[in-house]
């Protein structure tokens, strides 16, 4: 068996204190996540943050930096993920455009509200980016070569 390591991005976007969050039907429940997703062939992860944003928020975003690089097995399934997590502010709200069919909403969350509730974290990952972006520092997004 050979293992193959999956590779995601995630963007904390926030504004006036509220984090930009998806709330999505993982095995069952409804969890909350940031816009967050697998690097598709031939994309940047800078792209591929930028894409997932969009599709799962209906937000365009600029992103500001790197919040960190993360190493995590999903005890649920063993599957191991490297997530690259940026930081970003918001640019344009497009309303009536579509999102990816397995998100719910999408919703402005503060981290009081988002700690409040941790039986619907998508995984520990989520408040970790939170506290590891409010932490900083932020990384320059010219740490990432293409």
């Amino acid at each position: 068996m050979t293992w193959h390591p999956h590779i995601t991005v995630a963007t904390v976007v926030e504004r006036d204190g509220r984090f930009l969050m998806v709330e999505e039907f993982k095995a069952g429940l409804h969890v909350f996540n940031q816009p967050a997703g697998h690097l598709e062939p031939n994309e940047s992860l800078q792209q591929a943050a930028l894409r997932e944003t969009l599709e799962e928020t209906a937000w365009d975003v600029e992103l500001t930096g790197v919040v960190g690089i993360y190493l995590y097995t999903a005890p649920s399934n063993g599957v191991t993920y490297q997530r690259i997590c940026f930081a970003a502010r918001p640019v344009h709200h497009h309303a009536e455009r579509p999102l990816d069919s397995d998100i719910q909403r999408a919703l402005w969350l503060s981290r009081d509200e988002l700690l409040a509730d941790p039986a619907r974290w998508r995984s520990e990952l989520v408040p970790r980016c939170i506290d590891d972006y409010l932490a900083g520092p932020l990384h320059s997004l010219a740490l990432l070569r293409d």
